[in-house]
């Protein structure tokens, strides 16, 4: 096992893009996956905007009756690192998630309330973060944070009142991402857009939803294998 510093991090900062800026984050409206919101935009052209804090509540309303989730996911990356990802997730409030891309490499980020670890499997590397400082401002708050701090770090949207489509704006100005928006259907979350810093637009489609199972909390605990390179950040 190698220990690794910041100066060593340049391919795990490449994954952490794929990962955190792509499969967390969102998805490009171009997709089969993506249509849906799309047409519910168009068919509501004349519906009023929803003000920021009804949006805020209508949202938080939604988030907190996702306790726990479980999915099968499909990431969609156009721009400079354009790809496509398939995999698994799980989250849990508070603070727990685990997101595994099967396809086409194996990747992994599991993350409980003081840890989270980043994993490359083909690159033999385990990154070590600070959860409050790496997820406050990144996609991963609105699934596994507490529901009612998300206004405190983002500007809430819903561009039409009638529709559960909502469009958030961090406020911070070092969040990885300008914005990120979020479908909801039946009150489950199928699919997150999110045009990230690096003018990357990620889409990601959720399916085999299951929403508020019991999940157990060894999915959301990591011990790096033997051998791998460890960077503590």
């Amino acid at each position: 096992m190698t220990l690794l510093t910041n100066q060593s991090i340049k391919q795990t900062t490449t994954l952490k893009q794929k990962i955190m800026g792509g499969a967390l984050a969102g998805v490009l409206m171009t997709t089969l996956g993506v249509a849906a919101p799309m047409m519910a935009l168009t068919q509501s052209a004349h519906a009023a905007p929803a003000s920021n804090l009804t949006a805020a509540k209508n949202l938080n309303k939604l988030l907190t009756n996702t306790k726990s989730m479980t999915a099968n996911f499909s990431q969609t990356t156009k721009g400079a690192n354009s790809g496509a990802f398939t995999g698994t997730m799980s989250v849990q409030r508070p603070n727990n998630f685990r997101w595994e891309t099967k396809s086409p490499s194996e990747q992994l980020i599991v993350a409980n309330g003081s840890s989270m670890w980043v994993y490359d499997k083909d690159l033999e590397q385990a990154t070590k973060q600070n959860v409050d400082s790496q997820v406050g401002n990144t996609p991963a708050l609105l699934l596994s944070g507490d529901p009612s701090k998300i206004d405190k770090n983002f500007k809430i949207t819903q561009p039409y009142a009638n529709k559960n489509y909502y469009v958030l704006y961090p406020k911070s100005d070092s969040a990885s991402f300008k914005s990120l928006s979020m479908s909801f259907s039946g009150g489950k979350p199928v699919m997150m857009v999110l045009n990230d810093s690096l003018g990357q637009t990620t889409s990601i489609k959720f399916s085999s939803i299951k929403l508020n199972p019991s999940i157990g909390s060894s999915q959301f605990k990591f011990t790096p294998p033997k051998g791998v390179d460890i960077i503590n950040q």
